[in-house]
């Protein structure tokens, strides 16, 4: 049986508690293509019965929302399903499963949530602000992951005096810090107008990089290494070099 849920972790539990006793659930709120002869059931989300079944799993391990929430984060088209069989797992064993790695749903879980862990550290690193004429920073990228609230923390301890919005263009959202407050928001596009220090800046870089990179002796492998290739089109220097006049 395949059940169907609106996507909200409410809906996600409510359908968990629907389908724990079915070995061969699948769950899932994406549209995808159902293995041939699958019935498929959508089911509603109630947040009573949603609170019965996280205090359920909380009597098995205090910690496991963390591990939900982390789990419902990834981009992996299977996330839901890993989710399911983490927990399905956890009310038969009835006590924390972090480290039960042989057992092949809780190491497929594990294994998830590092890579989240993983893109939030990166991004510590990886994230551009460009300045705008109001003198907020601004920063679009794309992580695999739903990561976006996840960084703000970081860079509102490293700057706290700059507002700043960092724009998820992938899912179409964006953390916001006014100065005080960091909130999410919902935000398609953005037409940034850049400071005139900001464009100075980025042309300096890029004519610096364009100087020390040596055509012949590219390390594509090797810069894919340190940068993954699908980060680079948010990078500057990865952008045409500005002529001189």
């Amino acid at each position: 049986m395949v059940y169907v849920f609106d996507g909200t972790k409410n809906g996600f539990l409510t359908a968990f508690l629907a389908a724990y006793k079915d070995e061969n659930a699948l769950l899932t709120s994406k549209q995808t293509q159902l293995p041939l002869g699958e019935r498929t059931l959508f089911i509603d989300t109630e947040p009573l019965r949603a609170e019965k079944a996280k205090n359920r799993l909380l009597c098995f391990d205090r910690d496991c929302m963390r591990d939900f929430d982390t789990l419902l984060r990834s981009g992996m088209d299977n996330n839901e399903q890993i989710a399911f069989r983490y927990f399905h797992t956890l009310t038969k064993e009835k006590r924390p499963i972090g480290k039960m790695l042989s057992n092949p749903d809780v190491f497929a879980a594990v294994e998830c949530m590092r890579k989240v862990g993983f893109e939030v550290h990166r991004f510590h690193g990886f994230i551009r602000f460009m300045e705008t004429a109001s003198g907020a920073l601004y920063a679009p990228f794309a992580p695999d992951n739903d990561i976006c609230d996840l960084l703000a923390p970081h860079f509102r301890a490293r700057l706290p005096q700059f507002p700043f919005v960092l724009h998820d263009t992938k899912r179409k959202k964006a953390a916001v810090y006014d100065g005080k407050n960091v909130f999410l928001a919902p935000l398609c596009d953005a037409e940034i107008m850049l400071s005139a220090d900001e464009n100075a800046w980025q042309a300096l870089w890029k004519r610096y990089y364009a100087a020390v990179n040596i055509p012949s002796r590219e390390r594509l492998r090797q810069m894919r290494g340190y940068m993954p290739a699908r980060y680079w089109k948010f990078l500057p220097e990865k952008q045409d070099p500005p002529t001189d006049e």
